[in-house]
């Protein structure tokens, strides 16, 4: 690491301890930004950068709820205003035992440089709840959604902080949420929340747009090699929403999907994944891929536990969680021929990993570019709240497309500006720096 950025990391471990994942988001970030101090000196002696990794402001409070029987139930909520410099504070909710304010901090840190890449005028934030959504009851989850925004809402709004969905928090909990929100404010601000449902403010694309987008980030990748991903074997990770629009679009631009997971295995279709009936499982019944695999039967093989990424691919998309494809996964790809990596879930990929696919030559998409879609439909989704309107799909869908062609560009560019052609995790993460750094230089010592 530079020895500019030495002291900043060193303090920015010193003050939050034991917050794993993000110190290695962090060191993710650090590692690319040598080049940049000794171009930008400016921004060492305004030290900007201590000052992003300083959250603007840090909320966490109690969520008090009553289950189904009639007993109370606490849970700990968070949201972390991490950095407004190019406009209001956006990213998800996360509903998920495993939440904690280091995972809070990781998520708003990516999501910073991710929504600075998108072009889109939006700061990073994050937040989300230690409460698990399965299950539970409507009614259960309702009543803490309630309780939840009961705090929540004193410190959001469509000009201050916009939160969205991400893992546990899908339509169901974002109507909830809004309820709630218009309930205690006596205000129908549509903007303050996206990802809502169609008919009450939401944005045709935006469940699709973080699959879609990674795919096409992929696509974009692996058309600097002379060759699309038409055609390719692909394996996704996960099976959830991401994973799903990821192989629905993988599927329309002609690639072979033939598996993918969940918490409990993988299933491997070589006839290619049944993209309805696995919507049917996972989207419709709240099922698991075993239901998807007992009915597909001997056209499919399921692997209880074990890891997807033992499956021979050429384009890899991990769309499920942090830190789940490691050293030994990335070189078992690697030997197997895989060619393209994109990063559908937030920092999926060890370091590592990482180092295994960039010293193999492995087109290498990390997901502040690669899934960037999602909060890119977001914005868009602000954008026609603002205005009254609404597109169509078609519409919705070329502008995602626009972004993120425009944010692997820009990627690609930076990485050949510094000298390191192909490197697009040194490429989002310097464009993403620039921006931010600037517009916090030119608003004074915030």
């Amino acid at each position: 690491m530079h020895a500019k950025l030495l002291a900043a990391r060193d303090q920015v471990l010193a003050r939050n301890p034991g917050e794993i994942e993000f110190h290695q988001a962090v060191d993710e970030v650090f590692e690319s930004l040598g080049p940049v101090m000794d171009r930008h000196p400016e921004f060492v002696e305004a030290a900007v950068l201590e000052r992003l990794c300083e959250p603007e402001r840090q909320i966490i409070f109690r969520v008090p709820w009553t289950d189904d029987s009639g007993k109370v139930q606490i849970n700990r909520g968070f949201r972390v205003e991490y950095n407004s410099a190019l406009g209001p504070y956006k990213g998800g909710l996360r509903f998920h035992p495993s939440v904690y304010l280091g995972i809070v901090k990781f998520l708003g840190f990516e999501q910073i440089f991710k929504n600075a890449l998108t072009g889109m005028p939006i700061g990073g934030g994050k937040g989300g709840s230690d409460f698990d959504p399965r299950g539970r009851s409507d009614a259960e989850v309702m009543r803490f959604c309630q309780s939840f925004m009961t705090e929540l809402y004193r410190h959001i709004g469509e000009y201050t902080d916009v939160p969205a969905g991400d893992i546990g928090v899908g339509g169901r909990e974002i109507g909830y949420l809004f309820g709630q929100y218009k309930r205690i404010t006596n205000r129908y601000e549509s903007g303050v929340l996206t990802g809502k449902g169609l008919s009450w403010g939401g944005s045709l694309v935006r469940p699709e747009a973080t699959g879609y987008g990674t795919v096409l980030f992929a696509n974009e990748m692996a058309k600097t090699r002379g060759r699309s991903i038409e055609g390719r074997r692909v394996v996704v990770s996960g099976s959830g929403n991401v994973a799903i629009y990821a192989i629905a679009k993988a599927q329309q631009l002609g690639a072979q999907v033939v598996a993918c997971s969940d918490s409990s295995g993988y299933v491997v279709d070589e006839d290619g994944i049944d993209l309805d009936l696995l919507r049917q499982v996972k989207e419709v019944e709240r099922g698991r891929l075993k239901d998807y695999a007992l009915r597909r039967g001997s056209a499919v093989a399921y692997v209880e536990g074990g890891s997807v990424w033992d499956v021979d691919a050429e384009v890899a998309l991990p769309c499920a969680t942090q830190n789940e494809l490691g050293e030994t996964a990335a070189v078992r790809l690697v030997k197997a021929g895989v060619k393209v990596v994109a990063e559908g879930a937030n920092m999926p990929s060890t370091p590592e990993a990482v180092a295994v696919f960039q010293k193999a030559g492995v087109l290498f998409g990390p997901g502040k570019a690669a899934n960037a879609g999602g909060v890119a439909t977001s914005a868009l989704e602000m954008q026609q709240n603002a205005s009254r309107d609404s597109w169509t799909f078609e519409h919705t869908e070329e502008r995602l497309s626009e972004i993120m062609v425009g944010i692997h560009d820009r990627c690609a560019a930076t990485a050949e500006e510094y000298g390191q052609p192909g490197n697009y995790v040194l490429g989002a993460n310097i464009a993403g720096f620039v921006k931010v750094a600037k517009a916090m230089l030119a608003q004074g010592l915030i």
